[in-house]
Formats: C-alpha cells, structure tokens, sequence
C-alpha cells in the first residue's frame, strides 16, 4: 500500500521534481495526493486529502514552513514530517519538532526513500509516535536525529563523544556529564569516560589484565566489545543488571 504524501513547495519546479522523484519510489510507495504551494493551501488540503506525509520545504512566503510544523502538531491524526529545503542550518530546529527527517535540495531518490522508509518504521511502532527523546548528531555538514532508544553506549573521546548503535558510529559535541544528568534514566556510567544504556547491559565480568590486575568488564546487547568497569560504578551496573 502507497504513503499518502503532500507536497508543500511555494516553486512549481520543486514541487514536480519531488512528484517524479516519488513515483519512483519503490520501497516504500508513494501516492502523492496533494500539492501546496502555502501553509494556507496546505492546511486546506490535509483537510481533505489525508495524507500520511508531508513533505515541506522552510522559506515559504507567509508562514514558513518550521511554523506549519507546529500546527501539524496539534492535528489528529498527526502526518509525518519531512523536511525538504535547500537551507541546511534549521536542522536543529526542525528535529526539535519531531521531525522525521531533513532533506537539502537537491533531493537524491535513495535519500527521500530512506525517509519515507522511516516513517513506515514509526507507524508500525506506536510507542514510538512523537519520536521519543533523541540526539541531534551533526557530522559532515548534514544534521541527523539518533534516538536514545537506538544509542547502545556513549564514551567520551578527547574533546567528542562517540554515540555507538548497532549499526553505525557517530561522533556528538557535548560534555559526558551532561547527558548523564538528563538521561540518567536511559544510561548507567561504567567508567569516567563511558555510559551504556541500561537496556543493554547483559553481563558483568570479572577479567586478569596482566599489567592491570583484577578488573571488571560489561557485556551488552548489539556490540562485541566489551567495555571497562571502574570498581566505583561496580554496584550502579550490576544493580543495573536485575533492574
């Protein structure tokens, strides 16, 4: 079954180049059920069309579209939302409003089906409606939402933090301490330098390093390695463990 989507574009040209781009989308598929070169037009039409997706570009005449995504908020049911702008420095405020995913022009077609293939993974997990708390990750000139739930450890690195998942690396600009203060709930400190997700711990394990002596290390769940327990947080993750 195709995603109903909605274009909301003040250019012609941009909106006819997302609608090709779409009607080759094969994995997901996508219907496009409206056109909207406004937020007045837009409104207007997801009162009528019922999409599923709306993909909306920033610099709009009137009401851009950062401002549109707010009232998406407050609607029932809520359409996913997907950036698409030439503009790459509202990342950060667009992944504050929950959006999906942020898109620069010009668009590549493995990049829009990535974002419409996650918006097919958040409408099959409805306790992960709203997105749920997440890092925004700024590498390489592009800005990318990583949710906790997806964070495996995160281990301070001279002056970055690497954000581990199972699949991938990122590198984070933030203090350690920071995070543990607000996410204290989600991740259990290990080591000075490393915090893992209390989901993901499976095993405490005592090891002989032959310079080091007797010391401690925790298994998790997605990763082979095996990182280093400091005697002062020994308690904190085997309760962790049972937890």
């Amino acid at each position: 079954m195709a995603l109903k989507v909605l274009i909301v574009d003040d250019e012609a040209l941009a909106r006819s180049r997302l609608r090709t781009l779409l009607g080759d989308c094969t994995d997901p598929r996508a219907e496009v059920v409206g056109e909207a070169g406004n937020a007045v037009q837009a409104m207007e039409q997801l009162q009528r069309c019922g999409a599923e997706v709306v993909l909306l570009d920033i610099h709009m005449p009137g009401m851009d579209g950062v401002a549109l995504a707010r009232h998406l908020r407050d609607m029932q049911p809520q359409p996913a939302v997907v950036f698409v702008t030439a503009h790459a420095e509202h990342a950060v405020a667009a992944f504050e409003l929950e959006a999906v995913d942020y898109l620069t022009k010009p668009v590549r077609l493995e990049r829009l089906q990535q974002a419409l293939q996650k918006v097919l993974r958040l409408r099959a997990e409805p306790e992960a409606q709203g997105l749920g708390e997440a890092l925004i990750i700024q590498e390489r000139g592009r800005s990318e939402r990583v949710a906790l739930s997806d964070i495996i450890y995160l281990k301070a690195e001279l002056k970055y933090i690497t954000v581990r998942t199972a699949d991938k690396e990122h590198i984070y600009d933030g203090a350690l301490s920071d995070l543990e203060q607000k996410y204290g709930h989600l991740f259990v400190r290990v080591h000075r330098n490393a915090l893992v997700a209390r989901r993901c711990v499976r095993a405490v394990e005592k090891v002989n390093d032959p310079i080091d002596g007797e010391g401690w290390t925790v298994r998790l769940d997605g990763v082979d390695e095996r990182l280093s327990v400091s005697r002062r947080q020994l308690a904190a993750v085997r309760e962790a463990l049972v937890g």
